[in-house]
């Protein structure tokens, strides 16, 4: 569903671009053009900004109906991970750091495994 309402959004979005190209503006714009035209630029005008119109009030229903969507289902969760209890209040106890399992403890491990142990003091170069 969503899918579909974001197609037609996006295709309202085109028609509106062009819609809004094709506008005289007070230099001429797009628009500009002899009056040997299928309609008249008083006609063409009004046309215009009427199909301007239309598409804007599309594109204004259909951005609040993804909007409403996304936040539809949308449950109260945490920015840590874990989901939020209801009954707990927002000045709740205060979450503990991981003591083990970080990334930078697991990075820590696999260097000191690839190096071996620490020599105990300078080492002479040996010839093989």
């Amino acid at each position: 569903m969503q899918t579909v309402v974001i197609v037609i959004h996006l295709m309202i979005v085109a028609v509106m671009i062009g819609a809004v190209l094709l506008q005289k503006s007070e230099g001429g714009g797009l628009g500009m053009g002899g009056g040997a035209g299928f309609m008249s630029s008083r006609g063409t005008a009004n046309l215009l900004t009427r199909t301007t119109a239309i598409l804007a009030a599309g594109f204004f229903l259909t951005s609040m109906f993804l909007s409403w969507h996304a936040g539809y289902s949308r449950a109260p969760s945490s920015i840590i991970g874990t989901p939020a209890s209801q009954g707990q209040p927002a000045g709740g106890s205060p979450i503990a750091p991981p003591t083990s399992g970080g990334i930078l403890d697991s990075l820590k491990k696999a260097d000191e495994q690839q190096q071996g142990p620490a020599p105990s003091g300078p080492q002479v170069p040996r010839s093989q």
